[in-house]
């Protein structure tokens, strides 16, 4: 599937533990496409920011969570995505905000 770079990074995550992660250990997370794989999401983090280095990328599948039922009896859920955990070399920093 031939995703472009904005398609394929859907969003930064901003969260107190990830910002504890850029503090300490110069990782980024970011929300992904379900269907990228690590190699397409490393050259869309370095064709997007392109004065910055990955050095690894982790990702993890999250499942879509059953909500309650509603009046038909049925159980709605949210859509499954994919978490992407950037690791960048030393003196790099990506400027989010």
């Amino acid at each position: 599937m031939n995703l472009g770079a904005h398609q394929i990074i859907l969003a930064p995550i901003m969260t107190e533990e990830s910002q504890i992660q850029v503090r300490t250990t110069n990782q980024y997370s970011f929300r992904v496409h379900p269907s990228a794989n690590k190699h397409q999401i490393r050259l869309a983090i370095e064709s997007v920011f392109p004065d910055i280095k990955v050095v690894s990328v982790n990702t993890m599948n999250y499942a879509g969570k059953k909500g309650a039922q509603t009046g038909r009896r049925r159980a709605g859920t949210s859509s499954k995505w994919k978490k992407a955990i950037i690791t960048l070399r030393d003196g790099d920093l990506i400027n989010l905000i």
